[in-house]
């Protein structure tokens, strides 16, 4: 026994051990390129045929061992047209000469800042045009059954294409949109309406179903109102009205920090700072920030009623 490790520790050199890493970091990044797009399944099925295959070799069953290397040459140019997008982005990324700050920066903050980016300018600019909004920006709690009520997009995030989904008499503007990472998952989608009876009936439709979302999931949910053009942010059944586009940017950006390693959208781990229990930063310290930015106005009753419902239990 000792004679085979001494065997293989004179065998493993510093350009073997250069040599596997580069390796897993290609591994890595390949997969971290499909991850989240129909090419995961994709991935799944052809590995699954190259276990059928292995599995037909070692058994010696030739038709089948025949056929699977015959479809396997058909397979390869299948491939490179199936998994054509992926390919344009890694090309595209391996192109970007001048600028390697990619591959050293979080993917999960870079997902961040450009989703908080693209979803607050498409906030600002729709409450001015007077368009209502509901975006729903999933986090742990996965919202695919949601996403399936709707009509299914994957495409990437951005103001304008959020702009086109939401203006008047557009098919998909009557409901809410999914967006999961840095892609809209989908449109249309029907979300539940709130369950919480206290002054329920003050909210219009989508700040119902903002509320209805939130109660049952971890999602946070920004919604413009068609009546008021104003920009509120739901997270966990409580709501901050009134915010502009810094404002909402610099919420989505705290809410959706990823700090534990799982994903852009994950929740902050314990002991950061942020508040009990690891949560992100409770939307009654952006409420303060907020209205302490806003002019001084006397309070009226129905505003009272409203803003003791946004707070919900304590």
């Amino acid at each position: 026994m000792q004679q085979l490790l001494k065997t293989i520790i004179e065998q493993v050199r510093l350009t073997s051990l250069i040599d596997i890493g580069i390796t897993a970091l290609l591994i890595y990044w390949l997969f971290s390129l499909i991850r989240g797009t129909r090419a995961v399944s994709l991935v799944i099925g052809v590995t699954v045929l190259f276990a059928v295959y292995a599995a037909a070799r070692v058994f010696e069953l030739q038709l089948l061992t025949q056929i699977l290397q015959t479809g396997a040459v058909v397979g390869l140019f299948a491939l490179v047209v199936v998994f054509q997008p992926e390919l344009r982005r890694a090309l595209e990324r391996i192109g970007r000469v001048g600028s390697f700050n990619w591959l050293f920066a979080s993917a999960g903050q870079r997902a961040v800042e450009h989703v908080a980016e693209e979803v607050a300018r498409a906030a600002s600019l729709m409450s001015a045009d007077g368009h209502g909004a509901l975006i729903v920006l999933e986090r742990d709690t996965g919202l695919e059954e949601v996403a399936e009520t709707g009509v299914m997009l994957h495409a990437d995030v951005s103001s304008d294409l959020l702009r086109t989904i939401f203006a008047p008499k557009t098919p998909l503007h009557d409901g809410a949109v999914i967006i999961r990472e840095e892609m809209i998952l989908a449109a249309a989608a029907l979300l539940p309406l709130a369950e919480m009876t206290v002054h329920t009936e003050r909210f219009g439709t989508r700040h119902r179903a903002a509320l209805g979302i939130t109660e049952q999931t971890d999602a946070v949910v920004i919604v413009v109102s068609e009546e008021n053009s104003q920009v509120s942010l739901v997270e966990r059944a409580r709501i901050v009205r009134n915010l502009n586009e810094a404002q909402l940017a610099r919420a989505i950006r705290s809410l959706l920090a990823p700090t534990d390693g799982r994903g852009p959208f994950s929740r902050r781990p314990p002991g950061d700072g942020t508040g009990a229990g690891g949560r992100a930063p409770r939307l009654a310290e952006l409420s303060r920030r907020v209205s302490r930015s806003r002019p001084h106005r006397r309070s009226r009753p129905e505003d009272d009623a409203a803003a003791a419902a946004a707070r919900g239990p304590s």
